[in-house]
């Protein structure tokens, strides 16, 4: 009897964990997608990350910035300072374009790409708060503790 009864539970767990199965495709549909013109933003080396002329304010929500400890880019309208593994917080990252969104997969930055190795990366950012996505593509990077990088993205 207690067989039966373990049977039946590994069988309830299968189905149940087979329907959570994550969707690797994205409904777009009612999301706004920033194809417009291209714009280009620069954080040039040793530059004051608390100063607006060294931030892209993308959204309200969305304000890209980096600092000069040798770290990667963040949210200064959501954090202080980047997180190796979450950062910039508000926002996931795939490979690929626009006309791909569908088929895209979304993740953090630092799972998505690494940084040191992001120029010339198609990339797609969704401001997850907005529900926007948009084309980036990074021109440079700085290396050492300098925290200058620069990218060219699509706007409304």
């Amino acid at each position: 009897m207690p067989f039966k009864k373990i049977k039946i539970l590994l069988i309830i767990t299968v189905i149940i964990s087979c329907s959570k199965e994550k969707n690797t495709t994205n409904d777009t549909s009612s999301s706004n997608v920033w194809d417009g013109p291209v714009i280009y933003f620069e954080k040039k080396d040793e530059a004051e990350q608390l100063d607006k002329i060294n931030q892209d304010s993308i959204t309200e929500n969305v304000i890209i910035t980096r600092g000069n400890d040798g770290g990667q880019i963040f949210n200064i309208a959501k954090e202080n300072t980047s997180d190796k593994y979450k950062s910039p917080i508000g926002t996931e990252w795939a490979i690929g374009t626009l006309d791909q969104i569908d088929s895209l997969i979304f993740e953090s930055f630092r799972i998505a790409v690494k940084p040191q190795l992001v120029v010339g990366k198609k990339l797609v950012l969704h401001l997850i708060d907005d529900d926007i996505y948009l084309n980036i593509e990074f021109k440079s990077w700085s290396k050492g503790k300098k925290g200058g990088f620069s990218y060219e993205r699509t706007t409304s």
